[in-house]
């Protein structure tokens, strides 16, 4: 009898690079490979593809037929499965205003920590924002564990890691272009007056 691994065990590999456009320089997440050790049930690429949008052109992964990452940048490849394909169909949407809640299969990879910050931060609807401390106290956990989990988030925008604050407001954030994109994507939600 063989052990068999967990798609957990599987990682991407990726690395942040320096993107020079005609406006500004910006961080972009490239994937390298996907890296896994011993006897693994992963035996295929992941797919991806890219979505240009307002917030920068956002690459999806897919994997086994789930969004496993959000990063931005180029996708290394551009391929088109049914779920990329939606995927791609509702972040369009969203960036134009007219969808407000994601409905695609996710797989966060990650400890059952991550996973339990990331369920939190998906049920916090489009407009509104809580603070680490709010969902720290839902998980019983210290509101700096919730802001390294926030910061860990493998799908940002879908995931909405960007609707969470500090105790006294605006806080980091984790995507390319750092807290003027958190700034952005609260601004086109409405969420924040302050913000506006």
């Amino acid at each position: 009898m063989s052990a068999q691994r967990t798609k957990r065990d599987c990682r991407i590999v990726a690395v942040r690079v320096e993107a020079q456009t005609r406006t500004s320089a910006r961080s972009v997440i490239r994937i390298i490979r996907i890296e896994c050790t011993g006897p693994c049930a992963h035996t295929h690429a992941m797919k991806t593809c890219t979505v240009p949008t307002q917030f920068g052109d956002l690459i999806l992964v897919e994997d086994d037929h789930h969004i496993v990452a959000l990063n931005w940048g180029r996708a290394p490849s551009e391929d088109s499965t049914d779920v990329l394909e939606e995927a791609r169909r509702q972040l369009l949407a969203y960036d134009v205003g007219t969808l407000t809640e994601f409905d695609l299969p996710l797989q966060v990879r990650g400890s059952d920590f991550q996973r339990a910050v990331c369920d939190a931060m998906f049920t916090i609807p489009f407009g509104d924002t809580c603070t680490y401390g709010d969902i720290a106290k839902l998980l019983g956990a210290p509101a700096q564990a919730v802001g390294g989990a926030c910061g860990g988030n493998p799908i940002p925008v879908i995931i909405p890691c960007h609707r969470v604050m500090g105790a006294k407001g605006l806080t980091g954030f984790s995507g390319a272009g750092g807290v003027e994109t958190k700034v952005a994507l609260l601004r086109h939600e409405g969420a924040g007056g302050f913000l506006i």
